[in-house]
């Protein structure tokens, strides 16, 4: 199964895909709109997208949580895979952490996959 793991940011939208057989989220660039999502999920035939939620420390929702909801809401109009939410709390901490040479979009979009992976073992 092809998954697309997403950052979605006020200036960038992280990326990062994994095929369930490697296991393993790779970094796959940075977009700027939701076209070129779109464009990206029917090239590369993703199976599931998966996109990280912005809550507040304490669980609960906030503006930017509305923010992501309302894009998920537009991509699922315009693709046909499901869009599932994960947690993305300190996600960008732990990309920051991370030694390799994506850019900070692609390795939080890396941590949301890689987590969201994780919990689905469970």
């Amino acid at each position: 199964m092809n998954i697309l793991g997403i950052d979605y940011g006020t200036k960038n939208i992280g990326l990062a895909w994994c095929d369930t057989g490697l296991g393993m989220p790779l970094p796959f660039g940075v977009v700027k709109n939701i076209n070129d999502i779109t464009k990206i999920i029917k090239e590369e035939k993703i199976d599931k997208v998966v996109v990280g939620l912005p809550v507040g420390l304490d669980g609960k929702e906030n503006l930017n949580t509305a923010r992501v909801k309302k894009f998920v809401e537009e991509l699922e109009n315009s693709i046909s895979a499901p869009v599932e939410f994960f947690d993305e709390r300190f996600s960008s901490q732990a990309a920051d952490r991370s030694g390799d040479g994506a850019t900070r979009d692609e390795k939080s979009a890396m941590v949301i996959l890689q987590d969201w992976l994780e919990a689905k073992k469970k």
